[in-house]
């Protein structure tokens, strides 16, 4: 006799079983979703992250990047301005009396007397490669307000490469009034030197001072820098009075700065 199988028919799911099944479904689904969404964003911000310190490093690189190019072409300026020196004071050591030319630490000493607030030209003389005329500069002296007094035609050159504005006078300094004829409109508040005095004798270095005070106004300083103890410009009827700065260390050698006044 055959037997028969009897099928059981599905159990019927409840309907809080579908309902919590639905909620679970929907539950995970949903973290899923927030999962994800967090993901991207983290992966967003880790980019923009990875960015900003990509853009970080190259502008630090590029920053010093220029300032080493800077400083190299600085370096290249200096030399060649010490090797130019270096040739003049081979050429003609009497006129040019140093194989260096200024620090910028004494240039800034010597511009330091003059008062930018006052109207009208400062004339330096013996300004070589310029580093008191960048100085004076730097004081707030405009360069169209400068007049430069140089011997060499090779830094007049220089200069006018460097400084355009300035007025740039090839001629000797020791015949300071025939020198700057016609180049000066008005009186000087101010003369700054770099010449080598003592390379001259008393005379001609007082001559020089009785010439150049009459070019510049009532109470104008003439600024001279040295490396001697002793005044530069012979203090024995000069009718000027004087001021001496303390040593500025930081030039080689060692210098001061004059700064010589007439007499009321």
């Amino acid at each position: 006799m055959a037997s028969t199988t009897r099928h059981r028919p599905p159990r019927a799911v409840s309907i809080a079983a579908r309902l919590g099944q639905s909620r679970v479904g929907s539950r995970l689904e949903g973290e899923v979703r927030v999962t994800a969404a967090d993901l991207v964003d983290s992966v967003a911000e880790a980019r923009l992250k990875v960015a900003a310190v990509r853009y970080k490093v190259e502008s630090e690189v590029r920053n010093k990047t220029q300032k080493l190019r800077s400083r190299v072409s600085e370096a290249k300026a200096k030399l060649g301005d010490e090797a130019r020196f270096i040739k003049s004071w081979i050429d003609d050591p009497l006129r040019t009396g140093s194989v260096t030319p200024s620090s910028p630490a004494l240039a800034r000493r010597m511009a330091s007397f003059v008062d930018p607030q006052k109207p009208g030209p400062v004339i330096e003389i013996g300004p070589g490669t310029g580093p008191v005329t960048e100085a004076l500069i730097e004081r707030g002296i405009g360069e169209e307000r400068l007049v430069l007094v140089e011997y060499s035609p090779e830094f007049c050159d220089l200069l006018r490469k460097r400084f355009p504005r300035a007025t740039v006078v090839q001629g000797d300094a020791y015949a300071l009034s025939t020198t700057l004829a016609g180049h000066l409109e008005e009186k000087a508040i101010a003369l700054v030197s770099s010449l080598p005095l003592f390379n001259r004798p008393p005379a001609t270095r007082t001559a020089l001072a009785r010439e150049a005070f009459p070019l510049m106004v009532e109470g104008a300083p003439f600024i001279q820098f040295t490396y001697s103890v002793i005044s530069p410009i012979p203090r024995k009827g000069s009718g000027l009075k004087a001021f001496v700065s303390d040593w500025v260390l930081r030039n080689i050698p060692p210098a001061r700065v004059w700064v010589y006044r007439q007499a009321n």
